[in-house]
C-alpha cells in the first residue's frame, strides 16, 4: 500500500506508516497457500490492532485538530491532523473492505470445506431453530438487559469494544402514539462466550458424510430472539455495532499518596470518554443515523462491515481442538542446553557464574526464566530480588514466586508500571497481591513508563554477596513468551549486576543520575548514546573502508535519529534497518538514503527483539535494548540498552541479525515512494525464511550437551546486499 505523497519527502507519516504496517499483516491473511486458521489469525490481529489505533492514536489526532488540547508538535512528514485523519480512514476502509471480503468469501468456505462451519441465521435448520431458541431462554435471556434510548435523556453507557444490538420498535399497543418509533439498546453479554457450539445431528444413512462441527454467533441469538425482551413492540429494524473511545489519558502523576486511586480514575473515565469510531453490521440506515449523531461521529468515524464483528475476540477459533488439518503443525519450542541438563537438585548459579547464557524466544523455552525466580525463592542463599515488570500474565508463575519469597523472609522489590496501557487493571491487582505478601512494590517514575525488562538476584556465597542479572528485550510474560520473538541474556558479570544495582537505586529512591560501566539508559543517556555510535561510523567510513550499521527494532520514529542515520548513508555508510512496524525514515534517495535498505519480516511469530550492530572500524559493537528508536523510548521512558558481551554469544547475536536480511520469502523491503514489496527468491536460489531457519537451530543446540560453544552460523553477505533476493 503505497503512502499519501507529503510535502516534506524525507519522512514518511507515522500514523500512515502504522497502518501500513496492518496491510502487510493483512496480506499474509491474504494469502491462499496458508490454512485456513492461520489466515484467519492475521485478520483476528488486523481487528484488534485497529480497536487500539483507533481509542490511542485516532483518538489524539481527533483532540488535537479539535483544539480539545494543545496541539502536539507537527507531524515531520507535514500532513495536517485534518490530512491524517482523511488518509487513514481511506486506508483502513480499503483494508477493512479486503479483509472481509476474504473472510466471507475464501476463509468461512474453507473452514466450512474443511468441517468447521459457521452458521449465520438464515441458514439454521428446522433443528437448529429448536435448539437455539431454547438455549437463548434459558442461558442468555436472563443475562439481557434492554436500555431505552431517548432523546430526552442521557445516551446510555456504551463501553468501548464492546458489542450492543441495536433495536427500532414500533408498538403494537393502539394504546401507544402511533407512528411513534423505539429505539432500545442490549451489550452483548461479554460474560459468555461468542462462539456456540450446535450439537451435531445423527447422520441420515450409513455412509453418509460426517457432519460437519457447526458453530453459531452469540450475537446472532441477541439479534435473532432479542423481540422477546420487548412485548407488545414488534422489531423493524435492527444492527449490531460497537465503537472506540479515547483511551489517550494521562494519570495525574502529582498524587504521590492515592496513585491507584488516581490510575482507576483513568480507567473509570474511558468509559464515558469521546466516541472516535463506530463499527456496525448492515441492516438499519436509521440506527446507524441516531446511534452517530448522538455519539457525535462524522461519517469518516463510520464503518460498516458484513461479517463478524471484533475478530480479536474470536481468535479462540484458531485453537478448536480437532481441526489440525485447518492450520499449521505448532512449532516446537526447545529447551536451552544451558539449562536443560542442570538437575533439579543441580545449581542454576553455578552454571550462570561459569558463563553468560542467551535465551532466545519463543524458539528456546521462557522455562529457565521462570526457574531464575523459583530458585532465588527456595535458595535459603538468596537474600534479596528485584524486579522491574512492565506486563506479564494473569496468572503470572514469577508473580506467584515473588510472593512465595517475600513469604519466607527474603527482600524482594518490585518496580511495578501501573501505566502500561491496557494492562493497568491487571497490574494494580497483582501490585496489591504483591504488597499483601510483603514485597516492597514501587510504582514507577512520575512523568515516565519503566520499560526496562531487568532482574537482579542477591546472593549470600562463602560470606560475600554475589550478584546475578537476567536482562531481555522482551516482558516477563510466561503467555506472550510463546508468540513474541525475544532475546534475553543472565550473566552473574559483575560491571553489569553494578550497573543494574544502580538503575534499581535510581528508580526506587533518590539519586543524582550515576555514569554506568556497560549499560545504558534512557531517558538519560540513550539517545546520546545512539547518536554518537551513529556519527562515529559516519565520520570513520571511507570509500576503502564503509561504515556498516545494522538494526533490528519495532519502530524508527525518532527525527534525530532518522536524520543522523542519513548522515551516515551520505558519508558511504551501509546501512541495513529490520523494522516489523512504523518507519518514518525514507531510503532510496539519491544522496541522502541510498545506502540504506529497510525490511520488514511478518510471520509466524511476532519479532519484538531489539538488536544493534555497529561495525566500528573492526572494532564491532552490539547491543540489545528493550528500545526502540522513537521519542516515547527514548525521551519518556526508562529503557535499557546493554552490550552482547562473550565472543560467542556475539558470534551468535550477530549471525541471528545477519540472517533476517537473507530473509526471501517473509521479507518486504520498503521503497522510497512508501511501498513495501515482498521479496522472493531468484530462480536459482535457495528458499530462505529466518524463522525458520532460527527454529532449526534451536532444534540443533538442544540436541548437543552443554559446551562452551553455540554458534549460529550464516551465509554472510557484504551490507546492504541481500543474495538470492528480487524484488518482482
Amino acid at each position: 500500500m503505497e503512502q499519501a505523497v507529503s510535502r516534506d519527502q524525507r519522512f514518511f507519516n507515522r500514523e500512515l506508516s502504522w497502518i501500513d504496517f496492518n496491510d502487510r499483516i493483512l496480506e499474509e491473511g491474504l494469502r491462499q497457500d496458508l490454512l485456513p486458521l492461520d489466515r484467519f489469525k492475521y485478520l483476528s490481529i488486523v481487528s484488534s490492532n485497529f480497536d487500539e489505533f483507533f481509542m490511542i492514536r485516532v483518538a489524539a489526532m481527533k483532540r488535537a485538530y479539535k483544539g480539545r488540547t494543545g496541539g502536539a508538535p507537527p507531524d515531520p512528514a507535514g500532513l495536517s491532523y485534518e490530512d491524517q485523519l482523511h488518509i487513514g480512514a481511506a486506508k483502513i476502509r480499503s483494508i477493512i473492505q479486503r479483509q472481509y471480503a476474504c473472510l466471507e468469501q475464501e476463509i468461512f468456505p474453507a473452514l466450512a470445506q474443511g468441517g468447521l462451519e459457521l452458521l449465520r441465521p438464515h441458514a439454521y435448520t428446522p433443528a437448529h431453530w429448536e435448539y437455539l431458541d431454547s438455549f437463548f431462554m434459558q442461558d442468555i435471556y436472563p443475562l439481557l438487559t434492554p436500555l431505552r434510548l431517548e432523546d430526552t435523556e442521557a445516551l446510555p453507557s456504551i463501553e468501548s469494544y464492546s458489542l450492543y444490538g441495536a433495536f427500532l420498535l414500533s408498538p403494537e399497543s393502539p394504546m401507544e402514539t402511533a407512528g411513534v418509533d423505539r429505539i432500545s439498546l442490549i451489550r452483548i453479554p461479554p460474560v459468555l462466550d461468542r462462539i456456540i457450539w450446535l450439537p451435531q445431528h445423527r447422520q441420515a444413512h450409513e455412509g453418509a458424510a460426517p457432519e460437519k462441527t457447526s458453530w453459531a454467533l452469540l450475537e446472532d441469538l441477541v439479534l435473532t430472539f432479542g423481540a422477546a425482551l420487548y412485548p407488545g413492540y414488534r422489531v423493524k429494524e435492527q444492527m449490531l455495532f460497537k465503537i472506540n473511545r479515547d483511551a489517550d489519558f494521562s494519570v495525574d502523576e502529582k498524587r504521590d499518596e492515592d496513585f491507584i486511586e488516581a490510575m482507576e480514575e483513568v480507567l473509570e473515565s474511558r468509559g464515558t470518554s469521546m466516541a472516535v469510531r463506530m463499527v456496525f453490521s448492515p441492516g438499519s440506515q436509521r440506527l446507524q443515523h441516531e446511534l452517530s449523531r448522538r455519539l457525535l461521529l462524522d461519517a469518516q468515524d463510520l464503518y460498516e462491515v458484513r461479517g463478524p464483528l471484533n475478530l480479536g475476540s474470536l481468535l479462540e477459533l484458531v485453537h478448536t481442538p480437532g481441526f489440525d488439518h485447518l492450520r499449521e503443525n505448532p512449532w516446537r519450542i526447545y529447551g536451552n542446553p544451558s539449562f536443560t541438563d542442570v538437575s533439579p537438585d543441580g545449581s542454576l548459579w553455578d552454571r550462570i557464574r561459569q558463563k553468560d547464557v542467551l535465551l532466545h524466544l519463543p524458539y528456546q523455552s521462557f522455562d529457565p526464566v521462570i526457574r531464575f525466580f523459583q530458585a532465588a525463592t527456595y535458595d535459603p542463599q538468596v537474600i534479596a530480588i528485584k524486579t522491574a515488570l512492565y506486563r506479564t500474565s494473569g496468572n503470572s508463575p514469577i508473580v506467584k514466586a515473588l510472593e512465595e519469597a517475600a513469604l519466607k523472609g527474603k527482600q524482594v522489590t518490585a518496580v511495578v508500571e501501573l501505566k502500561a496501557r491496557f494492562d493497568e487493571e491487571r497490574n494494580i491487582s497483582w501490585a496489591n497481591r504483591l504488597e499483601k505478601a510483603g514485597v516492597i512494590v514501587i510504582y514507577g517514575l512520575s512523568r515516565l513508563k519503566v520499560h526496562a525488562k531487568v532482574s537482579l538476584i542477591i546472593r549470600r556465597e562463602n560470606d560475600r554477596i554475589k550478584r546475578y542479572v537476567h536482562l531481555s528485550t522482551g516482558n516477563y510474560n510466561d503467555k506472550t513468551a510463546k508468540i513474541y520473538e525475544d532475546i534475553g541474556i543472565f550473566t552473574a558479570r559483575d560491571e553489569i549486576a553494578f550497573d543494574v544495582g544502580l538503575l534499581f537505586n535510581m528508580i526506587t529512591g533518590y539519586s543524582v543520575i550515576q555514569s554506568m560501566q556497560k549499560l545504558v539508559i534512557a531517558p538519560t543517556s540513550l539517545k546520546h548514546r545512539l547518536l554518537d555510535l551513529i556519527d562515529r561510523e559516519t565520520k570513520r567510513s571511507n570509500q576503502e573502508y564503509p561504515g556498516r550499521i545494522m538494526a533490528k527494532m519495532n519502530a524508527l520514529a525518532d527525527i534525530e535519529i532518522i536524520q543522523a542515520l542519513y548522515r551516515a548513508s551520505a558519508a558511504g555508510v551501509k546501512v541495513l534497518l529490520n523494522i516489523r512496524g512504523i518507519c518514518m525514515l525514507v531510503p532510496g534517495l539519491p544522496g541522502l538514503s541510498d545506502n540504506i535498505r529497510v525490511i520488514s519480516i511478518i510471520d509466524h511469530y511476532l519479532e519484538h527483539s531489539r538488536i544493534f550492530y555497529f561495525a566500528n572500524g573492526g572494532a564491532e559493537e552490539l547491543f540489545l535494548s528493550s528500545a526502540d528508536w522513537m521519542p516515547r523510548n527514548l525521551e519518556r521512558r526508562v529503557e535499557l540498552m546493554f552490550p552482547v558481551l562473550q565472543e560467542d554469544l556475539r558470534r551468535h547475536v550477530l549471525a541471528i541479525l545477519d540472517a533476517y536480511f537473507r530473509d526471501n520469502c517473509q521479507a518486504r523491503v520498503l521503497g522510497s515512494d512508501g511501498v513495501w514489496r515482498r521479496l522472493r527468491p531468484f530462480s536459482d536460489e535457495k528458499p530462505f525464511r529466518v524463522q525458520t531457519a532460527l527454529l532449526d537451530h534451536a532444534r540443533e543446540i538442544s540436541e548437543r550437551p552443554w559446551t562452551n560453544r553455540e554458534e549460529f552460523i550464516v551465509r554472510r553477505s557484504p551490507p546492504g546486499e541481500s543474495p538470492g533476493v528480487h524484488v518482482p
